[in-house]
């Protein structure tokens, strides 16, 4: 059955809490295999779900699930060796969360109901704010109220969304489940003022979540104060999480026809969250936050080529994989300086290449790939998108797009320099354990290999999702 994929993770995390902290860490990389290999099974099999009205399998949160789960497994394969040197305060609570975040974030892969969906992503905020709390400082504890905070009215204002999509079904007169895929069959039926304004609300709602300028201030504080691993899930998976809820309604708009209202929003949020994300990159003082306004800027991309359809949705979505694997990478590496290092500040850095070269080699990658620079899949996803926008006319739109992007592109390479390549207080070398470095390879590998080759079954699962055949392209 299908609920079983987040009822593994679920037992697994509440077990996590009460037993020893080095089980805890074995119970992360076991979990972590099991719930790729049941990921795959569902991949394969496509089994029907034990309560079909809530839970269901669809395109675009089988792709979700797949990247979050071999996400997940080579974190926790990090993880084991980053907590022998992070020495966290409660070894037991950052295991058991993790696994608990692991199970809400699968939940909302499968979630087809619009509340079962709501509930569970409100799940994810408070399964992983005590990941971000891990240090017990008081800059993690203000990093943790704001993530709660504001991302709990986010989750109210979605919830306002989905009653206010209800209430188009009651003025349309249509009798069928709260499920997307319901509601998208009969879309052509709903209200379409109430449908618009149940849309805006859950743009925001969701996009709050999904760090969409300008609702994207908590993102920044959270992914600088988690323990890199926790950063690496936040940034990767949790933020594809709020963009599933988003796209799933954005399709229902599609259905209805209304596509041209709730791609305009989205193309203007994308741009937003581009323009608040160079800004702060130019003058950013420390690696951590870096990577957080970059997870921002990507987040943009991905509403920008969502709201032009077509050829830019499927190149999203391409970006959407290609974010997390090279975005996780980053953040695991950012954990490798940090500990060698002992801070958070680019100028407390330096001479990464001579002091740690194989982590080098991964943060000097990782940077290539985020940037938008082949041989990594990100290239070909904004290739994409850049293509779709000029195809469609929206070519004022897709200039400031490449405008933000090399203005990012300078500011994040003036960091990275520094980093890689600057003076250092001391060049003596730093120990670099191969758990520590050889997960950030597979996922950067991964990203190059998916650029040259996609199974078919992966480019069908897109086009399915983004609702274009390939062959129309």
């Amino acid at each position: 059955m299908v609920e079983i994929v987040f009822l593994v993770p679920l037992l697994a995390g509440l077990l996590a809490f009460f037993v020893a902290p080095r089980v805890g860490r074995l119970l992360l990389v076991i979990t972590g295999a099991a719930h790729l290999g049941l990921s795959v099974r569902l991949w394969i099999a496509r089994p029907e779900a034990m309560l079909p009205s809530f839970f269901g399998i669809t395109p675009e949160g089988l792709l979700s699930l797949i990247v979050i789960s071999l996400l997940f497994f080579l974190i926790s394969i990090y993880t084991g060796a980053y907590l022998d040197q992070a020495k966290l305060r409660s070894e037991r609570v950052f295991c058991g969360s993790m696994l608990l975040f692991l199970s809400t974030m699968t939940m909302v892969t499968l979630s087809d109901h619009i509340m079962v969906m709501w509930i569970a992503i409100e799940a994810t905020t408070l399964a992983s704010a005590p990941l971000i709390f891990s240090h017990q400082t008081g800059s993690s504890l203000e990093a943790t109220w704001k993530y709660v905070l504001i991302c709990s009215v986010g989750i109210a204002l979605a919830l306002v969304g989905a009653v206010l999509i209800t209430v188009s079904m009651d003025v349309g007169q249509v009798d069928v489940p709260v499920a997307f895929s319901a509601l998208t069959a009969v879309a052509g039926r709903l209200d379409p003022l109430w449908l618009k304004v149940g849309f805006v609300f859950t743009l925001v709602g969701y996009g709050t979540k999904m760090g969409l300028a300008p609702m994207h201030t908590w993102l920044p504080d959270a992914h600088s104060e988690a323990p890199s691993p926790a950063s690496a899930l936040l940034s990767g998976v949790l933020l594809n999480c709020a963009y599933l809820g988003i796209f799933k309604t954005h399709k229902i708009m599609q259905a209805a026809g209304l596509e041209d209202f709730s791609g305009t929003i989205l193309i203007v949020f994308g741009l937003a969250s581009m323009l608040v994300s160079a800004t702060f990159i130019l003058r950013q003082n420390e690696y951590k936050r870096l990577l957080a306004y970059s997870s921002i800027e990507n987040m943009g991309i991905i509403a920008f080529g969502t709201g032009i359809g077509g050829l830019g949705a499927f190149g999203a979505m391409l970006c959407l994989i290609h974010h997390s694997l090279i975005k996780s990478s980053l953040f695991l590496t950012s954990g490798n300086i940090l500990l060698g290092y002992g801070s958070r500040l680019i100028r407390d850095t330096g001479s990464l290449a001579g002091r740690m070269p194989k982590t080098l080699v991964a943060f000097f990658g990782g940077f290539i790939g985020i940037a938008g620079f082949p041989p990594f899949g990100l290239f070909l996803g904004e290739l994409l998108i850049v293509i779709a926008a000029f195809r469609t006319g929206h070519h004022v739109a897709v200039v400031v797009f490449l405008a933000t992007l090399c203005v990012i592109f300078a500011g994040f390479a003036n960091h990275v320099m520094k980093i890689s390549f600057g003076e250092s207080g001391s060049d003596d070398p730093i120990e670099e354990r191969a758990a520590m470095v050889w997960p950030q390879y597979a996922l950067l590998l991964t990203s190059v290999v998916l650029c040259f080759w996609m199974p078919e079954t992966l480019v069908q699962a897109i086009s399915e999702a983004v609702n274009v055949p390939w062959g129309n392209f």
